[in-house]
């Protein structure tokens, strides 16, 4: 029974649709911001706080700010969301297009 539910769980997880965009990670005491890209913007946030709870992300600017700071200092927020692209070349070159538009507008540093 526990085996059926977990099948049914594993098939509603492959189902389901992936949203790709662009995301903001904030550190609001400093007022520091970094932007990235993400093929499924669900998953990044979890991705992220891991590494960064692990101290062991690879940008030490922010790192360093998660140290300092704590975790409740951090806000995670989808700046926008694209829809489905059949092809994953086409979605990442949308994906690089739309970091750059953003970065120039927050002018903020990459993740």
């Amino acid at each position: 029974m526990k085996s059926e539910a977990r099948k049914a769980a594993v098939a509603a997880y492959r189902e389901r649709k992936v949203k790709a965009g662009i995301y903001a990670v904030r550190c609001e005491p400093t007022g520091q911001c970094w932007l990235g890209r993400a093929p499924d913007l669900s998953t990044i946030q979890n991705r992220i706080w891991f590494s960064l709870r692990q101290g062991a992300h690879p940008r030490r600017a922010l790192q360093a700010a998660w140290n300092s700071h704590g975790a409740e200092a951090f806000t995670f927020a989808p700046i926008e969301r694209l829809d489905a692209e059949e092809s994953a070349y086409v979605r990442d070159a949308l994906l690089k297009e739309r970091l750059d538009h953003w970065r120039a507008q927050f002018r903020a540093d990459l993740l």
